[in-house]
């Protein structure tokens, strides 16, 4: 034991301190002159191009082609990166399936792609049902600007809902957009998906309910109110809310899929962490 924990300190002390610095790793493979394509020359195009050599050669291929796709995207070749990731995912493990759903997330929401970002949530809602999402975990670790943090399975499912909404306004399906965020309030509540229910609520002119949301955020009630942008859109909602009629929807909900999530608003339940009723509900739905 003693003498691994001083070969780890050594591996620590023998590290490139320009490595560090820049958060590149160390070596001359295909993979690593690629990371220092990216992250310290900025060179996106020569980065691309070594990340194939990477993919090709077989070395760290769950990572290039993860990080290939997200510098396509920086490049405007979000269409590129998509064909990429459905071409070579094949290459990767089980593990990295996950990421590269996210990445494909983004990438469809760039391109405007709703139908198959709607369907791809849904996928990741089903394996949340299915106990599948985090290798069975109930949290994961996650990563955002250098810092590690963990999520649990309950902001998982409120984050992949609050998308979902997202994407059905995108395609002004606001009744179906609404019912989402509601249950997704329910699970992890935030002023971002508060905002974005105001929202649904003001475009299907149900303006005393839109009140009542923003007010939430104006008072400081939820996760995030105190973010200086959520204030001013809080702010800038209130000034569209008028007392109006409701208007004709005008279109129809996906195949019983969110009447049910609806009915399901009413119901008083407990969320656990595998096998959660509104998954339940959504896998029956959607066979």
């Amino acid at each position: 034991m003693e003498e691994s924990s001083k070969r780890k300190s050594s591996r620590r002390r023998d590290k490139d301190p320009f490595c560090v610095i820049h958060k590149v790793p160390s070596g001359d493979s295909p993979y690593v002159r690629a990371k220092h394509a990216q992250l310290v020359e900025k060179d996106h195009e020569a980065a691309i191009v070594l990340f194939w050599k990477a993919i090709n050669a077989g070395d760290k291929v769950d990572s290039s082609l993860k990080d290939m796709a997200v510098v396509m995207k920086q490049l405007n070749r979000a269409e590129e990166a998509i064909e990429a990731i459905k071409s070579f995912r094949g290459l990767c493990s089980k593990q990295a399936q996950e990421p590269l759903d996210n990445v494909l997330i983004d990438l469809y929401k760039k391109c405007g792609r709703m139908d198959e970002q709607i369907d791809l949530l849904k996928q990741k809602l089903r394996l949340i049902y299915q106990g599948e999402a985090f290798n069975g975990k109930a949290t994961k670790t996650a990563r955002s600007h250098g810092k590690k943090f963990q999520v649990s399975i309950k902001q998982e499912a409120s984050r992949i809902l609050g998308n979902l909404g997202w994407a059905y306004m995108q395609k002004s399906k606001f009744m179906a957009a609404e019912v989402v965020y509601k249950k997704a309030q329910m699970i992890d509540p935030d002023a971002n998906k508060a905002c974005n229910l105001a929202r649904c609520l003001i475009k299907q002119a149900r303006n005393m309910e839109a009140q009542l949301v923003l007010n939430e955020v104006l008072e400081g009630k939820l996760s995030g109110s105190e973010d200086w942008k959520a204030q001013n859109r809080a702010q800038e909602l209130m000034l569209e809310v008028e007392p109006k009629g409701r208007p004709p929807l005008g279109f129809d909900l996906e195949d019983g899929f969110l009447d049910e999530l609806d009915k399901l608003l009413n119901e008083s339940v407990s969320l656990r962490t595998k096998r959660l009723p509104i998954f339940e509900l959504i896998s029956s739905c959607e066979n």
